[in-house]
């Protein structure tokens, strides 16, 4: 409906062994790769398609698989627009080499029964209409959907990083192949894909035409007005070809029906689009021109406590509090600002004389498996403030270990990803941790920005770039090996250094406000994502967290000088 609305025709294709399309289903295999470069080709070749080129356009599985056909680079596609992708399969199925049951195996599963046959109960049951409406090719297309790959099985088969399996489906491995214009959006907070998408930018060296907009948010927030906006003229100047101005009058017309449909809005909560200087050159040469003066990176903040071009101000409407822009990502001049661990919950920026030991008792079950109720999609968690059901309960006493700053003199805004060091004894050979960071606000409400998670057998850092992430760890971003020959059982009654990496943030932490750092078992911070496997397997463990100069457990933030904070804190609902 989006692209349609833009003046562009579209093309839905259903995926390999999925619907009413032939073959046997697995996800991101080589063979959905192929069959992307031939329909490319296939669709610029028809004799309605202006000038024989065609874009992508998609968000989630339809704009990951974008990277991949992308990667092989069709001479017919003009550009590419993936929003809220992964970066990693494992940083989405196994963040930290525990299992994302709540929503990747869940996802899975929900592939595996769409792929099945169509028919009564199983595979879409809208194919299956087609078959029983007397659609032929549909129903000779479900010949091979009974041979689908058995996706759990694969997901057991490949908890720890195999290098043959994983790097061919995880896009930070080849889209520096992709050599066509791109625009991408992603969220720190997105509730499916995760908050790891970010790390995609550094890894797009085969174009110099790419323009990256991060935002805190949900998995749809990579649709906003703001975002969508630079979506809209993207794809006008590298696709149509044409100044933006030409067709701009129909989206905008058409943005309170689009955001009540993908969103699920109140009815009285009219979105609208801001206004766009590109929209406002007379010509496409300087349309264009103005486009490619925009710096790489554009990071909105606080998405949902802005207001609208009307100046209306609703609590979760899907409208930044203000905006950065950078020339490329790591956002150059980034500080890595450590926070260290001390004495009665302390954080500080000096390492603490005293030494001590903070224990508690790991238990994945010690708090809900999610912070959110039901409706996590539109009119739910799309929403606005009005219609989310949040549930963030703080860990019970014993089951966490807590660090909290003293309040900050200044604003303190940090852009990337980020670290907690912790020197850890368990009483367990094995278990998971979970790191969560918040602003703990002067008005004494708390803001969750993000979370970490690490197997503590699975402990070891890469040292070189041959990891799965195919770059230099450094101490903002360290990268565990994650491979099977470097897993190790904690040892018993001693403090050995573990880390958790944290996903990535955009976040500014406003004066007078104190940074948390929690310590626990997984589960309980995010909407979605859940730990139903977590290690001790049906045990509880008990958690040692050591400070000192000689173990230095600390926090460690992407901490950007010289950001403008131009607003306030937002409201809290």
């Amino acid at each position: 409906m989006l692209a349609n609305l833009m003046g562009f025709a579209v093309v839905d294709v259903n995926m390999r062994g999925t619907g009413c399309s032939g073959g046997a289903y697995d996800f991101f295999e080589q063979l959905q790769n192929l069959d992307g470069y031939d329909v490319i080709e296939t669709i610029a070749h028809q004799p309605w398609v202006l000038g024989h080129k065609v874009g992508m356009l998609g968000i989630s599985y339809g704009g990951i698989s974008q990277l991949f056909t992308a990667q092989l680079r069709p001479p017919d596609l003009a550009a590419i627009a993936p929003l809220s992708v992964i970066d990693a399969t494992a940083t989405t199925l196994y963040p930290g080499g525990v299992l994302n049951t709540g929503f990747a195996v869940a996802w899975a599963k929900e592939r595996q029964q769409n792929a099945e046959t169509a028919g009564p109960g199983r595979g879409q049951a809208w194919a299956y209409e087609r078959v029983q409406g007397g659609d032929q090719t549909c129903a000779a297309n479900q010949a091979l959907h009974g041979e689908a790959a058995d996706l759990m099985a694969k997901i057991q088969a490949n908890s720890t990083y195999n290098p043959p399996v994983a790097d061919p489906l995880d896009p930070v491995t080849f889209v520096h192949k992709i050599e066509v214009p791109t625009f991408m959006a992603c969220q720190w907070q997105d509730e499916q894909t995760g908050g790891h998408c970010a790390d995609l930018a550094q890894h797009f060296t085969g174009t110099s035409r790419k323009w990256f907009t991060f935002t805190n948010g949900a998995h749809i927030d990579s649709l906003v007005p703001a975002t969508f906006n630079r979506l809209y003229d993207f794809l006008e100047l590298y696709v149509a070809h044409q100044a933006p101005i030409v067709n701009q009058a129909v989206p905008r017309a058409a943005a309170p029906v689009i955001y009540q449909s993908a969103m699920g809005l109140p009815q009285g909560d009219l979105i609208t689009l801001p206004p766009d200087p590109i929209q406002l050159q007379p010509t496409y040469e300087s349309a264009l021109s103005a486009f490619e003066a925009l710096p790489q990176i554009r990071v909105l903040f606080d998405n949902g406590a802005g207001s609208a071009p009307t100046a209306a101000t609703t609590p979760g409407d899907p409208y930044p509090g203000f905006e950065q822009s950078f020339s490329k990502f790591p956002v150059p001049g980034t500080k890595a600002r450590a926070w260290y661990f001390g004495p009665s919950g302390t954080l500080t920026e000096k390492q603490p004389s005293a030494e001590g030991v903070d224990s508690y008792t790991s238990d994945a079950s010690a708090v809900p498996l999610s912070d959110y109720g039901a409706n996590t999609g539109g009119g739910g968690l799309w929403g606005n403030a009005s219609q989310w059901q949040y549930n963030w309960v703080q860990p019970p006493a014993g089951s966490a270990v807590s660090y909290v700053s003293a309040p900050l003199t200044s604003d303190s805004t940090a852009i990337g990803a980020g670290a907690v060091h912790l020197w850890v004894k368990s009483s367990t050979p094995d278990v998971d941790l979970q790191a969560t960071v918040s602003e703990v606000r002067p008005d004494g409400n708390e803001t969750f920005v993000q979370n970490g998670w690490i197997r503590a057998s699975e402990r070891k850092l890469a040292t070189t770039s041959n990891n799965m992430l195919k770059q230099s760890p450094t101490l903002l971003q360290p990268i565990p090996t994650l491979l099977t020959s470097d897993v190790e059982p904690m040892p018993a009654d001693q403090f050995v250094p573990v880390v958790v990496p944290l996903y990535f943030q955009g976040h500014a932490y406003r004066s007078g406000s104190r940074i948390r750092v929690t310590i626990a078992a997984p589960n309980g911070t995010q909407p979605v994502w859940s730990f139903a496997q977590t290690q001790p397997a049906s045990a509880t463990a008990t958690e040692s967290v050591a400070f000192s100069s000689s173990m230095p457990s600390s926090l460690i933030l992407p901490v950007v000088p010289g950001v403008s904070v131009p607003s306030g804190l937002p409201a809290c609902t």
